[in-house]
């Protein structure tokens, strides 16, 4: 009996063992099973654009880049979301480590492991891309462009050497317009939940998201601008400081440099002003320069120059009519 009993002990320590061994090459198979199928959905075209089109309206409004491109570039760049980039780093829009401190992946692309940003989610890279383009000298002239030009914008962008695809103009426009993503850079009423920044209410009552931290005067026009009115003590530096703004691209929007004099009451705008007004007219008041008419209708100088066929030397006359649009 002894020896049968230790048979029979051995046997079901064997068989344990076996069933042990036996689970685990189950789970190894479950497992490798699992990895082996496609976890993560794939996404279409029309999927991003739903996914992504309020917080590129929120760049264009915060920022001052269309949402077309935007929209486009995030599309383009990571293959509609699905690239691995995108999926493992969050980064929609290929930018690589230059310059930056945070996490990055590796991968090949015109050099064998290059360094990517890597951000914690996709909210991230979409802010990063808009500071990118908007705090480098490079890209500072797309900014005097319309916010409704995405041809300007796809043309300057590969010209300032964002990509080194001679095609990549042609790409983003081709882009933007099988897809009508240009209907997002004529957005009249801002309502993207998720972007950084505050609401406000305008004169006509509709909402528009800035990033606000004292009275914003906005007015609403084709698209929106807005201004603060300058008080006792405010420079231009303080003010790009206030906003988060590079001093070049507030006096850029302004139509000054830092020899202009900020006075007590001036209008000093946070966000681009447009090119044309919904008036046909200023009539010429004394005192007044072009760029004081600029400032008080909230359109950009160099349309004023051009609508008028007016240079910088041309002296304004009380009672002169100056086309606005």
């Amino acid at each position: 009996m002894l020896v049968t009993c230790v048979q029979i002990q051995t046997t079901n320590k064997t068989n344990n063992k076996m069933r042990r061994n036996l689970t685990v090459i189950l789970l190894f198979f479950m497992v490798g099973s699992a990895l082996a199928q496609p976890s993560e959905r794939f996404f279409s075209k029309q999927d991003y654009v739903e996914m992504w089109k309020e917080e590129a309206i929120a760049q264009m409004v915060k920022y001052g880049i269309p949402a077309s491109i935007t929209l486009a570039q995030g599309m383009l760049e990571s293959g509609n979301g699905n690239s691995e980039l995108a999926r493992y780093a969050n980064n929609h829009f290929g930018i690589k480590c230059h310059n930056w401190d945070g996490p990055g992946i590796y991968k090949d692309d015109d050099k064998k492991d290059e360094c990517f940003r890597k951000y914690t989610n996709a909210f991230e890279s979409f802010e990063d891309h808009s500071k990118f383009l908007y705090n480098r000298k490079r890209y500072a002239f797309l900014f005097s462009l319309e916010i409704t030009d995405y041809e300007g914008w796809a043309k300057g962008l590969r010209k300032a050497g964002y990509a080194t695809n001679p095609k990549y103009a042609r790409l983003l426009i081709d882009i933007i317009e099988a897809n009508g993503l240009y209907q997002y850079d004529r957005m009249e009423l801002i309502s993207a939940k998720k972007a950084p920044v505050q609401r406000i209410e305008i004169e006509n009552s509709e909402l528009v998201l800035l990033p606000v931290k004292k009275n914003i005067h906005a007015k609403h026009y084709f698209l929106k601008t807005a201004y603060i009115i300058a008080e006792n003590g405010d420079t231009y530096y303080k003010i790009a400081k206030e906003f988060d703004l590079p001093l070049w691209l507030l006096y850029q929007y302004n139509d000054c440099d830092e020899t202009t004099k900020l006075r007590k009451g001036d209008r000093v705008y946070i966000l681009s002003k447009r090119g044309k007004t919904d008036e046909k007219y200023h009539i010429v008041r004394s005192g007044e320069s072009l760029r004081d008419i600029a400032q008080m209708e909230g359109v950009k100088l160099k349309k004023l120059y051009k609508k008028n066929e007016l240079e910088e030397s041309s002296v304004l006359t009380i009672g002169q009519k100056i086309r606005l649009r």
